[in-house]
């Protein structure tokens, strides 16, 4: 493929206004600012083509390189054995919090069901590495394709064992009031005798209550199982 052209075509999509509102949310100056449904296009077409040359080439230096990087792994249409050496490759790139989570939002062979045992092995493998990005990445993938009967103890055991800082922390919150919305009794138990520390615990407590699926009284009852 022809690098020059493909940053030719991006700089093509620059918007100047999307660009400044991401640099705020992403905390980062290293993007164009192109829109995600544009990114998504082209990943899509890669995907198509050799996209193994794409990953060769990419300099991943721009937040839109190592975006479509990562979405590219989401349309490869492989076998979960050949997907994943292609995921290790790509975690050093996972920078900000927006890769992380838009590339899981598009990993559709994690819900295939036939290999989510396979699947879940390898989220266990990404909570234990030393690279907090791949950590969230982890639990991220679980509050997206995970949150069943089949796994709701063994995420709240994961959710036991995490490292301190503040990506993985709020990935955590975020999947915990996830499935608080699915399994309300048993996020409860959990929560009155999980391990999280104060700030994890309450910032659970508080993305369950911004949540419109749960009533007033309910979320006047999780405020006061707020810890001090």
């Amino acid at each position: 493929m022809n690098y020059d052209k493909f940053l030719k075509e991006l700089y093509s999509l620059e918007d100047l206004k999307y660009k400044a509102f991401q640099s705020k949310i992403i905390l980062s100056n290293d993007l164009i600012g192109v829109r995600t449904s544009h990114l998504k296009k082209i990943a899509k077409r890669i995907s198509k083509e050799n996209y193994l040359e794409f990953f060769r080439l990419n300099r991943h230096k721009l937040y839109e390189e190592n975006l479509i990087h990562g979405l590219v792994l989401g349309y490869l249409k492989l076998d979960f054995d050949e997907l994943k050496p292609l995921l290790n490759d790509f975690f050093p790139y996972i920078k900000n919090w927006a890769i992380c989570d838009l590339t899981c939002s598009n990993l559709k062979i994690f819900k295939i069901k036939n290999i989510k045992e396979t699947c879940f092995r390898e989220i266990k493998k990404y909570i234990k590495m030393k690279n907090p990005w791949v950590n969230r990445f982890g639990y991220v993938l679980l509050l997206n394709y995970f949150v069943e009967d089949n796994y709701i103890d063994r995420i709240f055991e994961l959710c036991n064992d995490y490292e301190n800082e503040y990506y993985v922390k709020m990935s955590i919150a975020w999947l915990i009031s996830v499935c608080y919305i699915k399994y309300k009794e048993k996020t409860l138990a959990y929560l009155k005798s999980s391990n999280l520390d104060n700030w994890t615990y309450n910032k659970a407590i508080q993305k369950i209550i911004e949540s419109n699926r749960i009533g007033s009284d309910e979320k006047l009852t999780l405020k006061r199982m707020r810890k001090k």
